[in-house]
């Protein structure tokens, strides 16, 4: 027999990664935990985690148990609600890149709010690898993020496409040029933006053309990335989308490179959210404009 709390110990190890800090979202203590998982999987039948020193993943028994148990504790969760005279609002968790410019995510919360769908968002920040992780183990519903694997994409929508080009400030000698050279840029001062996913890339496109430049800060906020672009303090490479006032834009030559951003689904849901497709739209309109 399968009771609610077995769910839970078993939804918290998905959610935190680990059977110790499940324990304490669960306010027990670890061995109650481990019996309780135990119990589960001894009830099923199947063995629902691969345990490391290091980690714990789903087996495949695990995934498939996962979004029948998320379903059942939203069951419970919504009846609990209804008891006590509250209204239950559906609420999808949405994964957003890091490097996603403000004003996009910005532009489309506000259409997103004008909506009034009755749906919750909860925001869920992340890098490529985080939001990978988090839809692999059901813990967001959907992502914002790029994919470069095209098997992926089968069961997510493209949002936008965009390329890659230097940031300058407006007052820097090379902002009029239509185009540069990385060898136009061997004295000049450059940032790092540590959270780029592009980062190996471009630091051996730099090197290959014997460009070794003073990195003047190193941030993995874009924020303030476009705050010391905009001082003059150095360039850096950036996705198009961010573009500010007083900051500049500037073809690199030969660096081709481009990123994807695609909505896509967790792949534990026998189904894609309810209101996938109107997510996948107001996000496209606000990206593209």
């Amino acid at each position: 027999m399968i009771d609610r709390y077995h769910l839970r110990y078993f939804l918290a190890v998905v959610d935190t990664g680990n059977f110790s800090r499940a324990a304490t979202a669960c306010n027990v203590t670890q061995p109650t935990l481990s019996v309780g998982i135990a119990k589960l999987e001894q009830g099923l039948g199947r063995t629902l985690f691969h345990r490391t020193n290091r980690r714990v993943e789903l087996t495949q028994a695990g995934a498939a148990l996962l979004a029948h148990a998320r379903a059942i504790e939203a069951g419970f969760t919504a009846a609990e609600r209804e008891a006590a005279g509250a209204v239950s609002v559906p609420t999808v968790r949405l994964g957003i890149l890091t490097t996603v410019p403000r004003r996009w995510i910005e532009r489309f919360l506000l259409g997103w709010q004008a909506r009034g769908g009755g749906e919750r968002l909860e925001i869920v920040e992340g890098n490529e690898r985080d939001l990978r992780t988090r839809l692999a183990r059901g813990r967001i519903d959907v992502a914002l993020t790029i994919l470069r694997d095209d098997a992926d994409r089968a069961a997510g929508r493209s949002i936008a496409s965009e390329g890659y080009s230097l940031a300058l400030s407006a007052s820097h000698p090379l902002a009029g040029r239509g185009r540069l050279r990385a060898e136009d840029l061997v004295n000049e001062p450059m940032l790092v933006r540590r959270h780029c996913e592009l980062l190996p890339e471009t630091s051996r496109f730099f090197t290959a053309r014997g460009v070794r430049p003073f990195f003047s800060a190193r941030t993995t906020s874009d924020d303030k990335a476009l705050a010391y672009v905009r001082s003059g303090i150095g360039l850096t490479v950036m996705p198009d989308g961010f573009s500010e006032q007083g900051v500049v834009r500037v073809p690199l030559e030969d660096f081709a490179f481009r990123r994807d951003l695609w909505l896509v689904p967790a792949r534990q849901s026998e189904a894609r959210v309810p209101i996938f497709d109107a997510l996948a739209e107001a996000l496209a309109s606000s990206l593209q404009s």
